[in-house]
């Protein structure tokens, strides 16, 4: 991650990988992802699998991951009310990153 708001400005407006990685670079990030690669899933189901984050820090990546339009958040009305979160087209485009990433921490880690 950079340090300051200036660093990240500076280097992200040039280059791809940097604004990337800045988006996904957070692990939790990805295991949000990978879950919902498999379909869409409640929060409650999500934080099962995250494995010790609080629910503070999903309900902040989720409302991230949902402003930059990677994540949908479905709310059905019935009783009692639920929602469910959905990976966008921009979320499944990054299959082969965590698939990637998968396959590289198997090999080497």
């Amino acid at each position: 991650m950079f340090r300051t708001k200036a660093q990240q400005k500076k280097i992200c407006t040039n280059c791809p990988i940097a604004k990337a990685s800045d988006l996904v670079g957070d692990s939790v990030v990805l295991i949000i992802i990978r879950e919902l690669l498999n379909g869409s899933k409640r929060f409650g189901k999500i934080h099962e699998r995250l494995g010790g984050v609080s629910t503070r820090t999903l309900t902040e990546k989720l409302k991230r991951l949902e402003n930059q339009k990677i994540v949908i958040r479905l709310e059905f009305k019935e009783k009692p009310p639920h929602v469910e979160y959905v990976l966008t087209a921009k979320g499944k485009g990054l299959k082969k990153v965590v698939h990637a990433l998968s396959e590289y921490g198997e090999k080497f880690l």
